[in-house]
């Protein structure tokens, strides 16, 4: 297989990746925790003595899928991305989120692209938690200030979207050095 069939390949396999977390992270948030608060989200421990929505795992792993997607098909296939999840992020979301949810996925997603965009070339990793941690705390604060009109819960949110961002370092690591070894090209 050529580098560039690959390279598609692994593109469009991100691209489902990171369309899935929209629902999967509207699901986790209603179905899956350590305690599901009546009418509110299902929480997870985090960090001692602080529990998030089981979504924000998703969340934080949707922000290092649109920087892999942008890695392999381009900035434009990143954008459309984040346009069908915005789209998939009003549609799925509880109606009294639909404004919090849509527009802390649409800002955070498109804050992660403007800072991927100019430090990719610098370097994969450097590239993916930078913007990761923007995207992230922009998705935390829009997110609870819409919804809630409050940042009580600000820092529960970053470090459980945090979580997955450090679960990547690994795999982004391997995959610098496997596009290094077999050539795979990098699109912009």
């Amino acid at each position: 297989m050529t580098p560039d069939r690959r390279r598609r390949i692994e593109g469009i396999a991100f691209l489902v990746g990171f369309t899935a977390c929209i629902p999967a992270a509207n699901w986790l948030v209603g179905h899956v925790g350590t305690v599901c608060v009546p009418d509110g989200p299902c929480l997870i421990p985090i960090a001692p003595g602080l529990a998030a929505p089981s979504g924000v795992l998703v969340v934080g792993l949707a922000l290092v899928l649109r920087d892999l997607v942008q890695r392999r098909l381009g900035r434009y296939w990143a954008l459309a991305a984040i346009g069908v999840g915005a789209i998939l992020s009003a549609v799925l979301a509880p109606p009294s989120l639909i404004l919090a949810s849509t527009a802390a996925f649409l800002l955070s997603e498109l804050a992660d692209l403007s800072v991927y965009t100019p430090l990719q070339r610098r370097g994969l990793i450097l590239a993916v938690v930078a913007s990761s941690v923007v995207g992230l705390i922009i998705d935390s604060a829009v997110f609870l200030f819409l919804a809630f009109g409050s940042l009580e819960f600000l820092l529960p949110q970053i470090l459980g979207k945090v979580w997955m961002v450090l679960v990547s370092i690994p795999v982004m690591a391997w995959l610098r050095e496997h596009d290094a070894r077999v050539g795979m090209p990098v699109r912009t």
